[in-house]
């Protein structure tokens, strides 16, 4: 469930993912893997490389698209749905009047990584997010609707790994789900 090296892709599906047909091949892959088929109207198993950004739940775009907000991702929903749902260690709910971060929001400034390291040195704020954050960061790689994103790919490698709640290192994507 967490990490496979398999996924179930319809013709709709396997466009949104950019992969071209069973084998996992993605278009203008460099060295295919033979033997793949066209992927048609049904969902049919497809198989993915061990370098794939796919693989499990974490990649796919219905859970991508869920945990985040309608026009950008969101660390904190993607990390809060990893500890909910997978870790059975939900956070506390925040505390009274707390707002959303807003991107129009002056005092924070930078990027949205910025803005979150900003946000968490309110003390009500950080022992939550000091859990949530590095999980929801760990799939940025992905936009709002689940599509890999060039830009973020190019960026993420100056994404620091965080920790798990449990202290473990945390790698980012591609392998999230397989680390």
């Amino acid at each position: 469930m967490i990490s496979a090296d398999f996924t179930f892709l319809d013709r709709t599906l396997a466009r949104h993912y950019g992969i071209i047909d069973t084998a996992g091949n993605r278009a203008g892959d460099k060295k295919p893997r033979p033997g793949g088929r066209f992927i048609d109207r049904d969902f049919v198993r497809v198989s993915l490389p061990p370098d794939s950004d796919r693989g499990g739940i974490l990649t796919q775009a219905s859970v991508l698209t869920v945990t985040s907000n309608p026009t950008r991702t969101s660390p904190v929903k993607r990390g809060k749905w990893v500890l909910e749902q997978l870790l059975g260690a939900p956070p506390p709910p925040p505390p009274p009047n707390v707002p959303e971060l807003k991107t129009d929001d002056k005092a924070l400034t930078g990027t949205l990584r910025q803005r979150m390291e900003q946000h968490r040195e309110n003390p009500a704020c950080a022992a939550c997010h000091a859990r949530m954050d590095p999980l929801g960061f760990a799939m940025e790689n992905f936009d709002a609707v689940g599509r890999i994103s060039p830009r973020r790919m190019a960026s993420s490698s100056s994404i620091p790994p965080g920790r798990c709640p449990a202290g473990n290192r945390l790698r980012v994507p591609p392998s999230f789900g397989r680390s």
